[in-house]
């Protein structure tokens, strides 16, 4: 849970990168546990959304 408070905060911040490698780690702490189903697939979601972001954030620059 602290791993993804973490990385949420980074996220708030525009720390994409940075989130994003402290949700996978969220993410792997999270499937040892299996009784966490409802922040597992949040944490999914999360992961997905930043590869977007980054992906859009990238795109950008390489136009300018």
């Amino acid at each position: 849970m602290q791993l993804y408070v973490k990385a949420l905060h980074n996220e708030n911040n525009g720390n994409f990168e940075e989130a994003l490698t402290t949700y996978e780690s969220a993410l792997n702490e999270v499937k040892k546990i299996r009784f966490h189903n409802r922040l597992k697939h949040k944490i999914i979601e999360k992961i997905k959304l930043l590869h977007t972001l980054i992906e859009h954030k990238n795109s950008f620059r390489f136009i300018r």
